[in-house]
């Protein structure tokens, strides 16, 4: 039995991809089950470099926008 609601979501996104129901409670159940037998990989930590202080803030459109134009 598959609850309602699950159920309703599961036809919805059928739709969505344009595959089965059956597709995709496959997909799930593979990906679940192949997790347990191969743990997913610890990521390694990105580098990250001193770069002094940001000459703009870019949450200030007209600011981004002239500073982009005095690299020109």
């Amino acid at each position: 039995m598959i609850e309602d609601s699950v159920m309703a979501d599961l036809k919805r996104e059928s739709a969505r991809q344009g595959r089965t129901m059956s597709e995709l409670v496959e997909m799930a159940l593979r990906m679940m089950l192949g997790s347990k037998k191969h743990p997913p990989k610890a990521r390694s930590k990105l580098p990250s470099f001193p770069m002094g202080r940001a000459l703009v803030d870019i949450a200030d459109r007209d600011a981004l926008y002239r500073a982009m134009e005095e690299e020109k």
